[in-house]
């Protein structure tokens, strides 16, 4: 297992990241789950698969949702609603 690489971020953009992993929590748990075990636990999505008791083809679907979720919430403020029933 290889954990993601780690880039010089500034201080701004973290606290933006924080915050929208927040939200991202407070209303979509199991997505928020993925992203921990994904980004900061370094999971393969094979791996997170057999954690989240979920299909390869199921999480790949929520990382990119997630992905999205966050890049929209730190360029724009809340997160929006996923494009899939959770």
């Amino acid at each position: 297992m290889q954990a993601p690489e780690l880039q010089a971020v500034d201080s701004s953009t973290l606290l933006d990241l924080d915050i929208a992993l927040d939200q991202l929590e407070a209303r979509y748990p199991k997505i928020a789950k993925l992203v921990e075990l994904r980004y900061f636990a370094g999971l393969t999505i094979e791996e997170t698969a057999e954690v989240l008791d979920l299909s390869p083809t199921t999480v790949k679907r929520d990382w990119l949702t997630a992905k999205a979720m966050l890049a929209r919430s730190i360029q724009s403020g809340p997160v929006a609603a996923p494009p899939h029933p959770l």
